[in-house]
């Protein structure tokens, strides 16, 4: 699948593997709307520096949950950019981390009903248009820990299986009408939003690593397009997470 001249919706694309994501495929000479939720100026910055770099992008705000706001902004999107042959699904629903005993259910549910929300949405959004172009390539942002759980994790690790179930079944519907809907699954990356965990625990998980490193946004983006590029690859759940998990 060629990138150059598509348009791509990136959500959750105002900072960190999301950001790296939609530089990238500017850099392949995509048109990039970066959507986002409360970040405006990081956003704002981001599409700048795509523009500077002679690329063409647009920052939309809207929240991943919300259906309507999601079909405002694919609509915006087509009318700024054309209709959107690609789609990565990265915005993420924050979640407390402590132990399955003392999670509540309400924190559970917002994590896992919103993952699920902002794809569904999202997807339902995006695949009429790709339908007129009788192509399409979503991506969907996963993790390590939806087959690999860690303590404190449960909410986190039940909403991405559901995410890679939901990217298994759309890619078995969607297929024949020529679009494939993959995800992509991260190791720890260093982000901000990982910036809360210990320094020793990612020393640690570097440690545990074959590749001795912990990865980076620009690792994740890499990953992202090559999964767009493979034509025949559907279904699938790519780990990039530096072997981590490969016993």
């Amino acid at each position: 699948m060629e990138i150059a001249g598509k348009t791509a919706l990136v959500t959750g694309a105002s900072r960190g593997i999301g950001a790296a994501i939609a530089r990238a495929l500017a850099a392949e000479g995509a048109r990039v709307a970066v959507n986002y939720h409360q970040s405006e100026a990081k956003a704002l910055a981001l599409v700048e520096e795509i523009r500077a770099n002679g690329g063409r992008a647009v920052a939309i705000q809207a929240d991943s949950r919300n259906a309507v706001e999601l079909q405002a902004m694919a609509d915006r999107v087509k009318a700024e950019l054309g209709p959107i042959g690609i789609c990565v699904l990265n915005a993420s629903i924050g979640f407390p981390v402590t132990s399955f005993l003392e999670y509540p259910w309400e924190a559970f549910e917002a994590k896992f009903g919103g993952e699920l929300a902002a794809a569904f949405h999202g997807c339902r959004a995006v695949v009429p248009q790709m339908l007129e172009l009788k192509e399409g390539s979503i991506v969907a942002i996963s993790s390590s820990l939806a087959r690999s759980p860690g303590w404190g994790f449960c909410a986190h690790s039940a909403a991405k299986a559901g995410l890679e179930g939901l990217v298994r079944a759309l890619a078995f519907e969607l297929g024949p009408m020529g679009i494939r809907v993959n995800a992509v699954a991260p190791g720890l990356t260093l982000t901000d939003a990982t910036s809360f965990m210990p320094a020793e625990m990612k020393k640690a998980s570097a440690e545990h690593t074959p590749l001795r490193r912990n990865a980076l946004p620009e690792d994740m983006a890499e990953a992202v397009l090559g999964v767009l590029k493979a034509g025949f690859v559907t279904g699938a759940t790519v780990p990039v997470n530096g072997g981590l998990l490969v016993n």
